[in-house]
């Protein structure tokens, strides 16, 4: 047995800074290479457990050098209306989600939608705050953690923005769950994190990987074993033509392996497709699959 990395779906409203925060975790530019900003097509991208303690730095001590989760197999959701039933593939697939909201703006239409289907198929997610660098006045020394920023903010300015995060945890109250923001959690199994994020900046990303990370490590890790050797099985993402290659289809391999040559066996809604692997290609880490 083995233990496989983390399935992590990033779901959210349009234009609230999905692709931006993965962006920010490869430093990569993918949303400004897609169109108008929106992300068209679900993308798939290794992050690797030491890209995660390169950026949370000292913060993962808490887990005394026994961190025995692999890595996040990240799943960049579309953002636009007309993608529901991507979004709806990518978060019915993952074992943990992160709910990325404009703190500014607040839930919206694709938000609530997001959420009931983080509900409905019983994933657990936390909630990225984004986009608090635009709060009026907000400052920050890269220098100093997330925590330590919010505390040497002007009193006024801390006013703001708890009113801002209380906003989120009424909302999110509205749906039966209680939240609140990931340094006051008591319970992590009966409250929902929030954790406040610039994807722009940065700030705020070290703690929400940490966060993430711990509860992978600690309520997840049963869940990610698995069986290298037998038969692969895994969810197809997307079927689509490619140039020069046929008929592609971008598959989340879960337990036991593929290899060239192997008979597919595929559901679909009137009979089974049966196809034979003519090649199989994975994307290099922090590099993005579309």
């Amino acid at each position: 047995m083995t233990i496989r990395k983390v399935l992590l779906t990033v779901v959210g409203h349009v234009d609230h800074g999905k692709t931006s925060l993965l962006d920010k975790i490869r430093r990569t530019a993918v949303a400004k290479a897609e169109a108008g900003g929106i992300t068209q097509a679900i993308g798939v991208s290794i992050i690797p457990l030491d890209t995660i303690q390169k950026i949370c730095g000292k913060l993962l001590d808490v887990f005394k050098g026994k961190l025995t989760v692999p890595g996040l197999l990240a799943i960049d959701t579309p953002g636009h209306a007309a993608f529901t039933s991507l979004r709806k593939r990518g978060g019915s697939l993952a074992d943990i989600a992160i709910l990325v909201v404009d703190i500014n703006e607040g839930f919206k239409p694709q938000t609530i939608e997001s959420l009931e289907i983080l509900k409905a198929n019983k994933v657990p997610f936390v909630i990225a705050a984004n986009k608090i660098d635009l709060i009026n006045a907000w400052q920050y020394d890269p220098n100093k953690n997330l925590l330590d920023n919010i505390n040497a903010l002007d009193y006024n300015i801390q006013g703001a923005f708890e009113k801002k995060m209380y906003d989120l945890v009424n909302k999110i109250s509205e749906f039966n769950l209680p939240a609140e923001r990931f340094d006051r959690i008591q319970d992590y199994t009966q409250q929902i994190a929030i954790i406040p994020i610039s994807a722009l900046s940065g700030q705020g990303i070290p703690e929400l990987l940490m966060v993430l990370t711990g509860l992978a490590q600690r309520f997840l890790e049963k869940n990610l074993q698995i069986e290298e050797k037998g038969f692969g099985k895994g969810t197809i993402l997307e079927v689509k033509e490619e140039k020069g290659l046929g008929t592609t289809l971008d598959v989340i391999l879960y337990n036991g392996s593929l290899k060239v040559g192997d008979t597919l066996i595929i559901g679909d809604v009137e009979q089974p497709i049966i196809a034979k692997i003519r090649a199989l290609m994975e994307p290099a880490e922090l590099s993005e699959m579309r």
